[in-house]
């Protein structure tokens, strides 16, 4: 595979993981049995009125991608760029789709939020809202003590990007203001990054990025959890709905990532993994998109079954911002060319 196969299927993933868990989302697994079989979930059913629905997790994700996108274009033709500042605009660019207002002026220029698909609410975190109508400026970190897996589920596309680690826990102290909540978000984007650019396996990007990052402050609670979720998968232990309950219901950051790579750590294949992902008593729609993620990345785009690939909504704009993501930082220079000026109208530097 190369980069960009990498990127769409990480991308794509999670997107499908996240439109597989949205009918469950709020159900226990008793519920989740008695509504689709003894193997729980393992296709798509309606979630607000479609069949494939992405959730506010993939929304928010979109939207950090064109940030990363629009923070590139600043830096290089300006020579400076405050990332986090933009990705915090791009996603007050969301919070305006959901129907809320911001405290601070924001642009609706780009193509992005003309998308008008995105504009309906899909159960968009309170946290994440009340955080975001709250920012008096751009880059203003959340002042909550939240460790909500809201963040998370949207950081995927820093792992494509310099930094990875950085601006993903920025971004995601824009909305978490518990160090756990941002720091687990910096260490999921390492993960992917080490899987996408090294090619390095789920298991040595989990063990290298918990040597380099592990011991920094905040880190505890993530890195507990994955040192038991790593002793589980040397142990052959595989998660069932049951064994799953036991690391929690997936709501905070360090849960939410622990089931997704464990799910991802012991899946036979990208289908497999997903379907056990999303099948527990908790946040199916985030480790949904979570595990997703992980597998696009390790397996690419073409492992997703057509079932699922043909149906999920949004795909063409999720696989534009793959696209982009890929072409955008080899192609643009910079110059004010007219190649130039045709990136700047679809992702301005603000």
């Amino acid at each position: 595979m190369n980069r960009l196969d990498r990127i769409k299927g990480c991308l794509l993933g999670g997107a499908v993981g996240d439109a597989l868990g949205a009918p469950v989302e709020f159900l226990d697994w008793n519920a989740i049995r008695a509504s689709f079989g003894p193997q729980g979930i393992v296709d798509f059913a309606p979630a607000y009125g479609i069949k494939g629905a992405i959730t506010d997790d993939t929304q928010m994700m979109l939207f950090t991608a064109e940030g990363l996108l629009r923070a590139y274009v600043r830096g290089s033709s300006r020579g400076i760029c405050h990332v986090p500042g933009v990705i915090h605009h791009a996603l007050l660019r969301w919070l305006m789709t959901q129907d809320y207002q911001p405290s601070t002026h924001v642009t609706l220029d780009g193509w992005l939020v003309k998308e008008r698909d995105l504009w309906s609410r899909r159960a968009p975190g309170n946290t994440c809202v009340s955080a975001l109508k709250a920012s008096q400026r751009f880059g203003f970190f959340a002042q909550n003590n939240s460790k909500g897996c809201g963040a998370i589920m949207r950081v995927a596309p820093c792992a494509f990007f310099g930094n990875a680690f950085k601006y993903a826990a920025e971004s995601a102290r824009l909305t978490h203001g518990h160090p756990t909540g941002y720091m687990a978000a910096g260490l999921f984007a390492d993960i992917l990054q080490r899987m996408t650019d090294r090619q390095d396996s789920l298991e040595q990007a989990l063990t290298k990025s918990l040597a380099e990052h592990g011991g920094k402050p905040g880190m505890e609670e993530t890195r507990a959890i994955l040192e038991r979720v790593l002793f589980y998968f040397y142990e052959g232990y595989r998660p069932t709905p049951e064994r799953i309950d036991e690391l929690g219901g997936g709501w905070v950051a360090e849960q939410a990532l622990a089931i997704g790579i464990w799910c991802a750590l012991t899946a036979t294949c990208l289908e497999q993994g997903m379907i056990t992902a999303v099948n527990h008593s908790g946040d199916s729609d985030s480790t949904g998109a979570i595990a997703g993620q992980l597998l696009g990345a390790r397996y690419g785009s073409a492992a997703i079954p057509a079932r699922w690939y043909q149906h999920l909504e949004m795909r063409q704009v999720i696989e534009k911002i793959a696209r982009d993501i890929e072409r955008v930082p080899r192609d643009y220079l910079g110059y004010a060319g007219e190649f130039d000026r045709a990136i700047e109208a679809q992702y301005p530097g603000s």
